[in-house]
Order: C-alpha cells, then sequence, then structure tokens
C-alpha cells in the first residue's frame, strides 16, 4: 500500500513545483505514509503472540519512511532568506 502523492512524478515540462511545492509533498507524503502505517497496524494488533515482532516491523516501517524523506528534502533544501 502506498501513500497517495500530491504531485505527478512527471509533470509536463512547463509546470515545475518550487522548492517549497516539493518540501510540502514529501511532508504530506511522510504524514500519509504514517498515517496509514498507524491504521494497519492497529488493525493488526489484536494478537499478544507477535507483540515483539509486530513492533519491530512497526519500527522498520517508520525508519523507511523517516529515511525516504530525508531524502527527498536533501535533494531540495530550504533556502534560507536574503539578508
Amino acid at each position: 500500500m502506498t501513500a497517495r502523492l500530491s504531485l505527478p512524478l512527471f509533470p509536463p515540462a512547463d509546470v515545475r513545483p518550487t522548492r517549497d511545492q516539493r518540501r510540502a509533498a514529501a511532508a504530506e507524503r511522510l504524514l500519509s505514509a504514517l498515517e496509514n502505517l498507524v491504521r494497519r497496524h492497529r488493525a493488526l494488533a489484536l494478537d499478544g503472540e507477535y507483540d515483539g515482532l509486530h513492533a519491530e516491523l512497526i519500527a522498520a516501517e517508520v525508519a523507511h519512511e523517516l529515511a525516504v524523506t530525508r531524502s527527498a528534502l536533501q535533494r531540495h533544501p530550504a533556502v534560507p532568506p536574503p539578508r
């Protein structure tokens, strides 16, 4: 299950999202992915036998989502305001 992106993957050549729009899209994607992760895992949290494994799976998914977002934000760093 993947999160819905607000920006098209391949926008038309004459319509390029701004740096701020790309950063906002990365943040929106992270939040959507984390909401989906919480929803999925709450549905699975019925069986106490595999709690340790379940916690490891959640931690791995969160780490993955953070790495994807960090990578996207590093590709489009914030520009400091002029002095």
